[in-house]
């Protein structure tokens, strides 16, 4: 098993995926451990795929899984359950976070968790370049996140989170969300059933040419908590077969 699994949701990404590719791949390749990058290209109407299989056919450790419906929940759960690695972290194509941060995520920095999240509000976090418009609404989200949801988390939307294997299948078997909520659902789920979930300081960098449509996709983000609460309330996330799950009434 590989140390390390490195998922890449890619949606059109021709004009930013094979820079941060290299950067990756460069990174990886001055490391002591096994690892592995798996990119999930879907329903994009680029040139995303054929780049993607580009590397694919120069590198031995980058797989390409092809979907065709968007959504970037689709996504990296295909690529999360695809993976074979110790730890399976998720990684924004624009690569905002330098990949060498990916290290505060892994042994010996970092420990003893269930899932760790990339935050950009905790201290020792930066932000770079981010229009101030752009971060108030974030910040907005993140607040309705917080008193619908998840009130102990400060930053549920940044794109760079890691999973230990051992709870892979227990909460992606189970997600419902497609959209740009899975990951708020995916941390629902698991703060209800009591997994360790920490907050990793990074430095973060805003680039341009975000796939969030702030109206439209804000609006839809913000109906998913509701329907995150209200698939818990139903006992959706339960596994099948399963007789001692939690759940809960609010």
């Amino acid at each position: 098993m590989a140390l390390l699994s490195i998922i890449i949701p890619a949606h059109n990404e021709e004009e930013r995926l094979a820079r941060s590719l290299d950067k990756i791949l460069d990174f990886l390749s001055q490391q002591e451990y096994d690892s592995e990058i798996i990119i999930v290209e879907n329903g994009s109407t680029d040139r995303t795929q054929e780049i993607a299989q580009e590397y694919v056919s120069r590198f031995s450790n980058v797989q390409l899984i092809i979907k065709t419906q968007a959504g970037k929940g689709l996504a990296v759960r295909s690529g999360i359950l695809a993976a074979e690695g110790t730890y399976r972290f998720i990684c924004d194509a624009d690569l905002s976070m330098p990949i060498e941060q990916v290290s505060r995520f892994l042994p010996p920095a970092c420990e003893e968790y269930d899932i760790a999240i990339g935050s950009r509000e905790v201290p020792g976090s930066m932000r770079y370049n981010e229009p101030e418009t752009r971060h108030l609404i974030g910040r907005i989200y993140n607040l309705l996140v917080r008193l619908i949801a998840l009130p102990d988390l400060q930053d549920t939307q940044c794109g760079f989170k890691c999973f230990h294997h051992t709870v892979v299948e227990r909460l992606f078997s189970v997600q419902q969300l497609d959209g740009w909520a899975f990951d708020v659902e995916l941390l629902f789920i698991a703060q209800k059933i009591g997994l360790h979930i920490i907050e990793i300081p990074i430095d973060w960098y805003y680039m341009p040419g975000s796939r969030i449509r702030i109206l439209r996709d804000s609006v839809k983000m913000f109906s998913d908590l509701f329907t995150i609460r209200r698939n818990w309330r139903k006992g959706m996330y339960e596994r099948k077969g399963s007789t001692n799950i939690p759940n809960a009434e609010d």
